[in-house]
């Protein structure tokens, strides 16, 4: 009879302690401030109604707000609310030399522009693009919610629940970095973010 108690205190605890590994997430954002970010560039960013907020500055060029901490294997999941033109994207194991960014881009910005498609900054450019039907899970001028999983080579992306796409790329394997939001160049832009949560895998 203790032999079976132990066991089954034993499966109880093995159960808790995997439960809570599997849901354990890390917000990236306090909701008040920018603390544990690094703005990169002359853009706005700032923090609004439990919001991060990025609009186009006066200078009109790119702008990053990059993690302070690097981040290899993990899924993140974030909803990002797009006004007016609404251009932008989330890095991730990317570097940043000013406004000089290393690293690949889930694709964020209008109807017919690939959101959820990994394109390579000063490198091979787009790595792929999502079916143009899947264009229609993105709904322009309200919140969506975005989920990129990324382990080893493997880049997986979700829109609204639906999967965008699934890149294996070596290149990606030996990246490390950051995760960055990006504002893109040529002005009118403005991006709200919200519940950026992150879990290790």
């Amino acid at each position: 009879m203790l032999r079976v108690t132990n066991l089954l205190l034993f499966t109880c605890l093995f159960a808790c302690l995997f439960t809570s590994c599997a849901t354990s997430q890390t917000s990236l954002f306090n909701g008040n401030n920018l603390d544990g970010w690094v703005n990169h560039g002359e853009e706005k960013w700032f923090a609004e109604n439990g919001e991060i907020v990025c609009e186009s500055g006066p200078s009109a060029q790119y702008g990053y707000l990059s993690t302070e901490k690097f981040y290899d294997d993990f899924e993140l999941t974030l909803e990002f609310l797009q006004e007016a033109n609404g251009n932008s994207g989330v890095f991730f194991r990317s570097t940043l030399e000013g406004t000089k960014i290393t690293g690949w881009q889930a694709e964020v910005a209008p109807p017919g522009n690939n959101t959820g498609g990994i394109y390579e900054s000063y490198g091979r450019g787009w790595l792929i693009k999502p079916d143009p039907e899947k264009d229609k899970a993105l709904k322009m001028g309200e919140w969506n919610k975005m989920k990129i999983k990324v382990v080893g080579s493997r880049v997986t992306t979700w829109l609204n629940g639906t999967e965008m796409i699934d890149l294996t790329d070596e290149k990606i394997g030996q990246g490390k970095g950051a995760i960055a939001l990006q504002i893109h160049d040529g002005g009118g832009i403005r991006v709200r973010w919200r519940n950026l949560k992150l879990r290790a895998l």
